[in-house]
């Protein structure tokens, strides 16, 4: 068996060192600061901070740089993403570095700014410099009619496993009332703000924003609707997201004040419904499909989660909340059935410690449900997306 040699640091910097734009005849490192680079599943991900328009220039550059790092540290497949900045705001933001106490609101069309000083550069009269997320190919939500059907479950390793499938992947937690991704992807510590913009976390090879990284665990974030779709704002606009293929939303249950923020904003590509095959999820469930597609929001399909449980121990299988709901229901509605993910204690103890279950076992059932549910939603975003990767 081949030993993987896991690269530093300063590795991946000396062989970035040794390329040369042709643009510009700079070595890389005077164009991009390398920001991160980890090993999971066989893949060197190398993240490079870059300002927009260089972003753009450097596509044959970053080409070579992955060429060289796949062969200085083979066995691994080496990708880069490039972290793109927008511009600091003009004067000094608002309310200091983010931090967990609600800010007072903005003026103008700042609105509620509950995150605190972070934002993004205004234009002409106080209105925004640019559209939300220009450099994300596709917004896919994941939804769910009721709460305590696994949808953020679900999001997490979706969202890993279109990493998986070759993706630049963004997720976004925003679920403001009960933040769970920070536990999920095993994560630690605030964010850093840069340049007035809250950095994306990396873990298991996407790029990852919460509330719940801004706050305590155990806080509860008791606030109205005006502060919720502010918040809801800031992690879309506030956040240097950078050039993503896709950004995965984990929407927060039923259809409140977030989905009709996320939707009426337009910047939604689809929506994809999580519900258990039983009677009573199904109920709400439509009631999430009805909500999309009365704000025009393509649904690209049903997951029916904790299809069937098979016991550890004889194998036997037994359909706890029934089977097949959710695929009679997509038949019912005309939308695609996108798969069945078990219901197994494994799911469940990968989420509690911090490793989803397409990384911590990979050739388990449940992870190979994921991935082809990540197989099927990754055809789909190469359709819809805007420069997505073949």
């Amino acid at each position: 068996m081949t030993e993987i040699h896991i690269p530093a640091r300063e590795d991946v910097a000396r062989v970035l060192g040794g390329m040369m734009d042709g643009a510009t005849g700079k070595p890389l490192p005077e164009l991009a600061r390398l920001e991160a680079c980890q090993v999971a599943d066989g893949r060197l991900r190398v993240t490079l901070a870059v300002s927009s328009d260089m972003a753009r220039q450097l596509g044959p550059t970053v080409t070579r740089a992955e060429e060289a790092l796949s062969t200085a540290f083979a066995p691994l497949t080496a990708s880069i993403l490039l972290t793109a900045h927008r511009d600091a705001p003009s004067g000094p933001a608002s309310g200091g570095t983010a931090g967990a106490a609600p800010a007072a609101p903005a003026q103008a069309a700042g609105g509620h700014r509950p995150l605190g000083g972070v934002g993004r550069k205004p234009g002409a009269g106080g209105a925004p410099a640019e559209r939300l997320l220009p450099q994300v190919g596709a917004v896919i939500a994941v939804a769910s009619g009721k709460g305590g059907v696994g949808k953020s479950t679900t999001a997490v390793n979706l969202a890993v496993g279109l990493g998986m499938e070759g993706l630049s992947v963004g997720l976004m937690d925003a679920d403001v009332h009960g933040p769970s991704l920070p536990r999920m992807l095993g994560t630690a510590g605030k964010p850093e703000v840069r340049d007035g913009l809250l950095m994306p976390v990396q873990a298991w090879g996407i790029s990852a924003m919460s509330i719940g990284m801004l706050v305590d665990e155990t806080q509860a974030m008791i606030w109205r609707g005006p502060m919720v779709m502010g918040a809801i704002n800031q992690l879309l606009g506030d956040v240097a997201w950078g050039d993503l293929d896709v950004l995965v939303i984990d929407m927060p249950p039923g259809t409140g004040d977030a989905q009709l923020t996320l939707a009426q904003k337009a910047v939604l590509s689809g929506a994809i419904i999580v519900s258990t095959p039983q009677d009573i999820a199904l109920l709400d469930a439509r009631r999430g499909i009805a909500m999309f597609e009365k704000t025009r929001v393509p649904v690209l399909g049903l997951v029916e989660n904790m299809s069937y449980f098979c016991c550890p121990n004889c194998g036997h299988r037994t359909e706890l909340f029934g089977h097949g709901g959710a695929r009679d229901e997509a038949m019912r509605l005309n939308v695609p059935f996108l798969g069945e993910i078990p219901l197994l204690a494994d799911i469940r103890m990968s989420a509690d410690s911090g490793v989803p279950i397409t990384i911590g076992a990979p050739e388990s059932e449940a992870a190979q449900a994921y991935r082809m549910l990540a197989a099927t939603v990754a055809g789909t975003i190469r359709r819809i997306g805007r420069g997505v990767r073949v």
